[in-house]
């Protein structure tokens, strides 16, 4: 990536207010012709919103996103609309014991109104309130319940894919567990066991750095700093760490993007959560400076080789070892990003992730690099090349890619790799980085999840 060092939050401004216009748009384009019946929209084929039945984890995503449109806007339409569909639709996801991504759908809306909630933004009113805490708090400890134990003291949230595997995605989804701790809350276990939720999150985060992060320290043939794998997989027997392994990369040595993205994202919110912490809760799990060190050396790595590893203005290819990616030559990363090329697909939804976290480690560190890394990233994806313009197609974000391996993705008439098409998750934290700027730049309350 070559990092633009003069730009500004308010810079930005006046791209911010066209995305958030075209955001609306888009927002109630999907409310008038997508029908819920098929389930929830997960990301467009031929510019309209699709579905695919594998895993219930983008809906907090969709009516997530009309609350952040409110958020940025004012506009009270989006409120109402984020109210209601919370309200009516997203109770099976809080009681959802079968994903590891309460994370995403809960903390979006529940959380997400919660926060307005504190922040004023929304009428104070107790039984709203109330709702709010209670579905979180229920949130939190169905996703620790998700649980496999390892020696020494360790353990994480597993996959939807079962007890031996270890997502990168989830650290992301220790948001719910997060807030249910700071709303007093415990997961109570057999025989009326208490089980610390700040434990859990400490625990799961701990054994992401320790297998899915990559620190040039010679675990294999392949380590190199920064490098991730989305799936680390566990003898269940002993509890013995087996070997990487990828659900929608290239291969289990590569990098798969998104799951990058999600890593360096989840390690910089955790970190600014862990202030919220008073140093009593944190020593019988390791001490704050313990903590705090393999969460930012995680933070660090992740971010450095997203930087590295990206295109001149700041989009990653799906996955940074991909079959065809050396047809793309060896100065790919020199160049601007390439979303028709006839080699490897870019995907936008990685750098849109991506660029928050990169914004957030640059905060924490106070440290240029990757805040003007983060900033370089959405002025690439509020230009023309990847805001969707187009009124008829429901995406937000162009050229985002889902399932590359399993070929889920759309591949338009003409092109050999998919393009031209949104998603979700990238349309959702394209409004989630866009809402952190525009904050930053109006000196207005930091964003952050947590309470």
């Amino acid at each position: 990536m070559h990092i633009d060092t003069t730009i500004t939050p308010k810079d930005l401004l006046s791209d911010l207010e066209r995305f958030w216009k075209v955001s609306g748009r888009k927002i109630n384009d999907l409310n008038k012709n997508y029908d819920p019946a098929k389930g929830s929209p997960v990301f467009t084929v031929e510019g309209q919103y699709t579905t695919r039945g594998w895993t219930e984890w983008t809906q907090g995503f969709q009516y997530g996103g009309e609350i952040l449109q409110f958020d940025a806007t004012g506009d009270t339409a989006f409120l109402e609309m984020g109210k209601k569909n919370t309200v009516g639709k997203m109770a099976p996801h809080v009681s959802h014991f079968g994903v590891h991504d309460h994370g995403f759908n809960n903390v979006s809306t529940y959380g997400n109104l919660l926060r307005l909630m504190n922040e004023g933004r929304i009428p104070e009113n107790e039984w709203e309130r109330n709702f709010y805490e209670m579905a979180l708090k229920a949130s939190g400890s169905v996703q620790a319940r998700r649980w496999t134990d390892l020696p020494n003291d360790g353990g994480y949230i597993y996959s939807f894919n079962g007890p031996h595997s270890l997502f990168a995605d989830t650290i992301r989804s220790l948001r719910a567990l997060a807030v249910a701790h700071q709303l007093g809350h415990s997961y109570m276990g057999e025989g009326d066991k208490e089980i610390s939720l700040l434990k859990r999150i400490i625990q799961h985060a701990k054994t992401t750095a320790d297998y899915a992060v990559y620190y040039g320290e010679g675990r294999d043939y392949y380590d190199v700093w920064g490098r991730t794998a989305h799936e680390s997989i566990f003898n269940l027997n002993d509890g013995n760490y087996r070997c990487p392994n990828s659900q929608q990369g290239f291969s289990p040595f590569t990098t798969w993007t998104r799951g990058l993205s999600w890593i360096m994202v989840g390690a910089p919110e955790q970190l600014e959560f862990l202030k919220t912490i008073d140093d009593a809760e944190l020593e019988p799990l390791g001490g704050r400076e313990t903590i705090e060190a393999f969460l930012l050396k995680m933070a660090k790595a992740s971010c450095d080789f997203f930087i590295e590893n990206s295109a001149a203005d700041g989009i990653p290819y799906w996955d940074t070892g991909a079959l065809n990616t050396h047809k793309l030559g060896e100065d790919v990363y020199e160049r601007e990003s390439e979303p028709f090329n006839d080699a490897e697909p870019v995907d936008s939804s990685a750098a849109a992730i991506g660029a928050q976290g990169l914004l957030r480690l640059g905060r924490y560190l106070n440290d240029e690099k990757y805040t003007q890394a983060g900033l370089t990233v959405m002025k690439t994806l509020l230009n023309d090349k990847y805001l969707s313009l187009d009124e008829s197609h429901q995406g937000l974000i162009l050229h985002s890619v889902y399932h590359r391996p399993n070929g889920w993705d759309h591949i338009p008439e003409g092109q050999t790799v998919p393009c031209g098409e949104s998603s979700m998750w990238g349309d959702y934290h394209a409004r989630e980085a866009a809402l952190y700027i525009q904050r930053l730049a109006k000196d207005e309350p930091y964003y952050k999840f947590y309470l």
